[in-house]
């Protein structure tokens, strides 16, 4: 009864109000194939403690003790504990849209803050309360580029996550806005900038690229920027790690940047929520989907905080709406802009050339291997980098749980062309001992069967 609620004798009242003797004959319109005529297979009834213990052995085997070598998107970062301890207020975890200014002063203010530090960390002008997570965010800035420009073409970088291009072309594919796919040069994994200037024409509202891009390369944005608005296209830049921009110079050169905060003390929690974000030069900004929050003063001259151009991220008309997003992502905002108070400018700066370094003793120690080798060598890269072995990443990433170590993420599943090449990420988490027995196992030789 706690999980059925409706008794045995209203279950009998409900189907005789519809007319039906039974529940056999509620379903009787369903062909017998397809119908269960047994009990479900499922365990006995338990008792809440046993439930719990379950559980708890369930979690066990989710061991954090794994170090684990993904990226692709989704970083592994210390998370401050403060960050929990202050999201989990109730004043904040309670708090819905923040439309009455005067009741919810520390929730704008929060909001503001984070919008603040978001616009200094791109080189942007104003940047919105978050978005669902990047990869809309990058959407929502090709749309958004539209609006701006009125054309309705995009060219996108082959070289951006593909997970963010099939977002995009999900939320393009009815609205007769065809996109033009630039490859990238197989020597440096930068963009190839010849394709692009071909590819970007009077028609394009346009370009999205991605740096450090998806294999982890810093790409030319001034050069990128310059053929876009040589034929009057916007470039909108897309940034997956947002730490990078503790060292990668901000993309000033974009109009609209669309960036994920994730590693900014969000956790991963098996992918999701995550923190996207868009940030502009000013006079775009009443095409900018999302919320604004805005600074101000009272009647008496005290500094206070409101939404501002709009009360509301979503729009009653359709023709007026710049944005499908109708959520309240503040407080995993929040989570970013405790971390980011937490470790100040000097801290963030820090902790990306800890990042950057770990990186650069991963890729020397693992392309040293016998079998392995580099790609993408010819141009900068952040905290990730492709590394092509003989052995197929089937064989040695075994290998490699066997020492409690999750290995690089295969890229033939995106790129056929990138054959036994894996995309690799060190963090500052991950430790040199742990990057060094990566190195022993991806060289040990196969056992013989």
């Amino acid at each position: 009864m706690r999980y059925l609620p409706k008794s045995p004798a209203e279950r009998e009242r409900m189907l005789a109000e519809i007319g039906t003797a039974s529940i056999d004959d509620l379903f009787a319109v369903i062909p017998p194939e397809y119908r269960l005529a047994r009990d479900l297979e499922v365990p006995r009834q338990q008792a809440e403690s046993e439930i719990v213990e379950y559980f708890r052995a369930a979690g066990a085997k989710n061991s954090t003790s794994y170090a684990s070598f993904l990226g692709a998107g989704a970083y592994r970062h210390y998370r401050p504990v403060i960050i929990d301890a202050l999201v989990q207020r109730g004043e904040f975890l309670t708090s819905y849209t923040p439309y009455q200014a005067e009741i919810t002063q520390g929730t704008l203010q929060a909001i503001f803050e984070f919008q603040t530090m978001i616009a200094e960390l791109t080189g942007m002008d104003v940047a919105n309360a978050s978005m669902y997570d990047g990869s809309t965010g990058a959407a929502e800035a090709v749309l958004m580029a539209m609006r701006v420009t009125g054309r309705h073409k995009a060219v996108v970088a082959a070289t951006v996550h593909p997970e963010y291009r099939e977002v995009l072309h999900t939320y393009l594919q009815h609205r007769e806005m065809p996109t033009a796919l630039v490859g990238y040069d197989a020597k440096t994994g930068r963009l190839d900038l010849a394709a692009l200037e071909a590819a970007v024409t009077e028609e394009t509202a346009a370009v999205l690229v991605q740096s450090p891009n998806f294999f982890g390369v810093i790409e030319d944005i001034p050069a990128m920027a310059a053929i876009a608005h040589t034929r009057g296209a916007l470039l909108v830049v897309s940034i997956a790690e947002a730490v990078s921009l503790g060292v990668v110079r901000p993309p000033v050169e974009a109009d609209i940047v669309s960036m994920e905060a994730q590693s900014f003390g969000v956790a991963l929690s098996y992918g999701g929520p995550f923190c996207g974000v868009i940030a502009a030069k000013e006079q775009y900004v009443r095409q900018m989907p999302g919320r604004l929050a805005g600074q101000t003063v009272d009647g008496n001259g005290n500094r206070g905080f409101v939404l501002t151009l709009a009360t509301r991220e979503q729009h009653i008309r359709r023709e007026k709406a710049t944005s499908n997003i109708c959520t309240n992502q503040a407080l995993v905002a929040l989570m970013a802009t405790i971390f980011l108070s937490v470790y100040g400018q000097e801290g963030i700066r820090e902790l990306a050339e800890h990042n950057l370094a770990k990186a650069d003793y991963a890729a020397k120690t693992l392309g040293a291997q016998p079998g392995a080798k580099l790609l993408f060598t010819g141009a900068p890269r952040f905290h990730e980098f492709v590394l092509q072995t003989e052995e197929a990443p089937a064989a040695w990433s075994q290998r490699l749980l066997g020492e409690k170590i999750v290995g690089g993420v295969e890229l033939s599943r995106w790129y056929p062309e990138l054959k036994n090449a894996t995309l690799w990420c060190a963090t500052e988490v991950v430790t040199r001992e742990q990057i060094d027995t990566a190195a022993r196992t991806l060289a040990a030789k196969p056992v013989e069967a």
